[in-house]
Parts: structure tokens; C-alpha cells; sequence
């Protein structure tokens, strides 16, 4: 059946084809999750009236984060080939998108922190500090913890974000299933392959979607 739909498919190289996507969008998640979050909490915690508000940090924090996230990721990729270069030690293949991936997300990602931050009722803080709660503590029991199902909520947003992020490296060489479909579909006027990796793109999409609605819906207390 499936040989009569995509003739021109090669499965062992579409499934290597998906571990690569799967390896660059996982990879990715994790730091973007990780870097975004402090990316988030200091923008949050240095803006005016919060704990550690300093305008020079804020505004340094805010700049890089509105640089970053608003530069076409296509762009990016070609922009940051010298970095990758000397980070990684290659532009081709997988490991080569993985700071463009990161950079370009997790600036997008702390924005949704922030605003996150943001909606926690500022009498929850209160109320802690005034049982002499210390920052670390108001950082992971306080901040963290209400603002969790809408950080996970994001977290879900952002990994088909950079689902989409690794078909478009894959047309510079980075592996993956926008490689495969560039190079062995359309370049080669093969829709059967670009069909087939399309395909298996939109299931990685709705299985992230639907684990992430999952997980908010658990943790999501209210």
C-alpha cells in the first residue's frame, strides 16, 4: 500500500530523516525551556516594581530579547553560520542548527515567561515575603509554580514553533525532514517524498500539541 502511494520513498532514510528532526526539535526544547526561563525571570524580576528592578539590566535583557526574536529564522541561520561555525565546528547537519534553533527560540519563549510571571496575583508574592520567604524560594515556590501550566502552555507552543524552525534549516543542510523534503522531494520533482515527510511532520505536531494540553490540563490547578 504504501509503496503504491509514495513510490519514489525510501523509509530507512525517512525515518533517519525523522530522528534528526526529532533529535534537533528535543535538543532545542530542553535549552530553549531552560534559557527561557531565566531569560523570562530576569526580564520579570528587574521591570519596575518587582524585586530586583534595575532599568540598565531590564533594558540590556528587553533588547536582546526583541533583537533576536523578531530576525526570520531563515535569516538567522545565515547570520549565525560563523558562531555555529566555531561552536559546533560544522554548518552541515544536525548538531549545526541546534544555536540558531535555541537563539531563535528562546527569546520568544521568555517573552511568554514574562507575561506568565505577569498574571500571577501579586498578593501571592506579598504574602510570601511577608513570611520572610527568601527570592530563591519565591522564584521556585511562588513564581514558578503559578505561572507552571502557562509555561508548559508555551513551552508546547514554542517545540511546533521549532518543529517548523528545523524543516526551514533543513533547506540550508541541517539534516532532517526539511532536508529530505527539499533535497529528495521537490528539487527532484518527487511530491511523493515531500508529501510523505510533510505527513510525518504534522503527526510530531499533534502529538506535542496533544501531550501538552495533557500535561497543562493536570497541573492546572485552578
Amino acid at each position: 500500500m504504501l509503496k503504491e502511494w509514495f513510490p519514489n520513498v525510501d523509509w530507512a532514510i525517512m525515518w533517519e530523516a525523522t530522528w534528526e528532526t526529532l533529535y534537533m526539535t528535543g535538543v532545542a526544547v530542553v535549552a530553549t525551556f531552560i534559557l527561557g526561563i531565566i531569560l523570562g525571570l530576569l526580564l520579570f524580576l528587574t521591570s519596575k516594581g518587582n524585586m530586583w528592578e534595575n532599568k540598565a539590566v531590564y533594558a540590556v535583557t528587553a533588547a536582546f530579547v526583541n533583537i533576536f526574536r523578531s530576525i526570520p529564522f531563515i535569516i538567522l541561520i545565515v547570520l549565525l553560520i560563523p558562531f555555529t561555525n566555531v561552536i559546533v565546528g560544522t554548518i552541515i547537519g544536525e548538531n549545526a542548527a541546534l544555536p540558531a534553533l535555541i537563539i531563535g527560540a528562546a527569546p520568544f519563549y521568555a517573552r511568554m515567561v514574562e507575561i506568565a510571571l505577569r498574571e500571577i496575583d501579586k498578593g501571592v508574592i506579598e504574602a510570601a515575603k511577608s513570611m520572610g520567604a527568601n527570592i530563591s524560594t519565591i522564584i521556585t515556590k511562588v513564581l514558578l509554580k503559578e505561572s507552571m501550566p502557562a509555561l508548559v502552555s508555551g513551552i508546547t507552543v514554542t517545540a511546533i514553533a521549532l518543529v517548523g524552525y528545523t524543516a526551514m534549516a533543513g533547506v540550508i543542510g541541517a539534516g532532517g525532514l526539511g532536508n529530505l523534503a527539499y533535497l529528495d522531494g521537490f528539487q527532484r520533482s518527487r511530491n511523493d517524498v515531500t508529501l510523505a515527510a510533510t505527513i510525518i511532520i504534522l503527526i510530531i505536531v499533534f502529538i506535542i500539541q496533544i501531550t501538552g494540553d495533557l500535561i497543562t490540563n493536570k497541573i492546572d490547578k485552578r
